[in-house]
């Protein structure tokens, strides 16, 4: 890889900004809400702030590759792909609650080695890459050191899937145990748990595209990211189990 951690940080914080820019013009305006094939919602805030990342990205890079949510993919084969979702929290983003999100990541080699995590609204932006520490508004950030499932604050999100798996009594058992549950969802709980806030997220019905930063955030603060049969990310990835070092293990045991 030719260009730098640094330099590719660089961009994605730029095309992270000016994505911001574009979503709170339209933030808690009348939208039009589409539906697309897949029965999520789209608007035009969604598309303009793809737009303004891969003009950003396409014109510092344009021998790299690009995965966008809503204006497709082209290049994976190339040594570095870009993977994007201007607006995680659609939902969220057209009811005019402030759980919205846009997520930039970089990948060469197959591996995740940028992540920029931008919340206008909550006011917070989080990155790293894979040789930095994690950053939350300018300020370092690292996981607690909690290790015991008793002691641990565990937020959930999207976990449909899981509820209609064998894995609900595992989740039920771990959720018994805990010292405080929550369901902070989307980019927050990554947030808090790459700050220390919570100890552990699981998530059974993701996309890649919407944790693809957030990884590289909580590991570059000493967590540990992986899917919910403790595999690491790739682009088919559909779950998430990110915890501390001490309780990613005995979670994941529970979960496989």
């Amino acid at each position: 890889m030719s260009d730098t951690l640094d330099e590719l940080l660089g961009v994605a914080r730029q095309a992270a900004e000016a994505a911001a820019e574009r979503l709170m013009a339209h933030y808690r305006t009348h939208l039009t809400v589409q539906t697309k094939p897949d029965g999520t919602p789209v608007t035009v805030a969604d598309e303009e702030a793809e737009q303004v990342i891969r003009e950003i990205i396409t014109d510092a890079f344009p021998n790299h590759g690009f995965y966008g949510e809503e204006g497709g993919a082209f290049g994976l084969d190339r040594p570095v792909v870009w993977l994007v979702d201007p607006l995680d929290g659609t939902k969220s983003f057209v009811r005019r609650t402030p759980f919205f999100s846009t997520q930039i990541a970089a990948m060469a080699g197959g591996r995740l080695v940028v992540g920029v995590s931008s919340a206008p609204a909550f006011g917070e932006m989080a990155w790293a890459h894979a040789e930095s520490d994690a950053m939350l508004n300018g300020e370092m950030i690292r996981v607690s050191d909690v290790g015991q499932i008793n002691d641990a604050s565990i937020s959930t999100g999207n976990i449909g899937t899981l509820a209609r798996s064998s894995g609900w009594d595992a989740l039920g058992e771990v959720l018994s145990h805990a010292n405080r549950t929550r369901g902070y969802g989307d980019f927050c709980h990554y947030h808090m748990l790459a700050s220390g806030r919570v100890d552990a997220v699981i998530e059974s019905d993701v996309n890649i595209l919407d944790v693809a930063a957030l990884s590289v955030i909580v590991e570059r603060a000493g967590g540990v990211f992986t899917d919910l049969g403790g595999k690491p990310l790739d682009l088919d990835t559909s779950s998430v189990l990110a915890a501390t070092p001490g309780l990613h293990q005995p979670l994941l045991e529970r979960f496989t």
